[in-house]
């Protein structure tokens, strides 16, 4: 039996996550999932790739918006209510994707300049503004956040744990952002799950998840390492690309919660 374990949102891209116990599930992913973004004097997006410290600012949910703040610093709070922002926007590109945005605040852009030690800007993403998924790999249209090319990240603990069987050094679930963790089934079951339902809600697996190097970063120190780039290029490496986990489009909008049972409705075939 499949059984969903773990749920995360990350609402600032590239920051810190936040565990729920359950999630609503939206049009463009898991509900406040990377609808903000910092972005340079360009507007192209910001992430841990560039920038290792943003894993250092950690974001809490409240009822009234995002309260952020660097852990060594946690005096020090900045409020970013849900909305509404002004009437601003900017254009910013996420790789090859562009659309218009808005921007949050001059207070947010400072804050976040002085903690980042550069200066940046932060947006929103507003519903009016709409992404559209790789033609290659959509279906009915879906959009995205702004989140790498798809709405939702899938990974089994059992393909951790397979990782970690091979590893010097045992890797957290963080250093792969995950948004949907699971228990039970084989290692790397997620990827041969083309169609499966969690809470009557539908969801297609479209294609396995290439990984990059924020994966070797520590979460809790913003330093990068080799691991586990190194053990995965040995067996999890196609066309020049390591994947780990499954990129995700739901297909239903409603809530899952931590508990519910994960039904495959259909397979497919995967040559990792």
């Amino acid at each position: 039996m499949l059984l969903v374990s773990q749920l995360y949102i990350y609402p600032i891209k590239s920051l810190g996550g936040i565990a729920l116990p359950s999630v609503t599930i939206t049009d463009r992913g898991f509900e406040h999932d990377r609808r903000w973004m910092l972005v340079d004097g360009q507007g192209r997006f910001l992430s841990q790739r560039e920038v290792a410290a943003m894993a250092l600012l950690k974001v809490e949910l409240t009822t009234n918006g995002l309260n952020v703040y660097h852990q060594q610093e946690n005096s020090d709070i900045l409020l970013i209510p849900f909305a509404p922002y002004n009437n601003r926007s900017v254009t910013v590109q996420i790789w090859n994707s562009s659309c218009e945005a808005m921007l949050v605040s001059a207070e947010a852009d400072e804050w976040f300049s002085k903690k980042l030690n550069l200066a940046c800007r932060l947006v929103y993403m507003n519903d009016d503004t709409k992404i559209i998924i790789d033609e290659r790999y959509n279906i009915n249209n879906s959009i995205n956040s702004f989140s790498d090319g798809y709405p939702i990240l899938m990974i089994g603990e059992a393909s951790l744990d397979d990782l970690n069987s091979k590893t010097t050094e045992i890797i957290p679930i963080n250093r792969f952002r995950p948004n949907l963790v699971f228990t039970g089934g084989d290692a790397f079951a997620e990827n041969s799950m083309q169609e499966f339902e969690i809470n009557r809600l539908r969801f297609h697996g479209v294609k396995p998840c290439a990984r990059c190097v924020v994966t070797t970063i520590d979460q809790s120190i913003a330093i990068k390492g080799k691991e586990p780039l190194r053990t995965l290029a040995t067996y999890r490496n196609s066309n020049n690309k390591i994947y780990f986990g499954e990129n995700v489009i739901p297909a239903d909008t409603g809530q899952i919660t931590i508990g519910d049972t994960i039904n495959i409705l259909q397979h497919k075939e995967t040559n990792l």
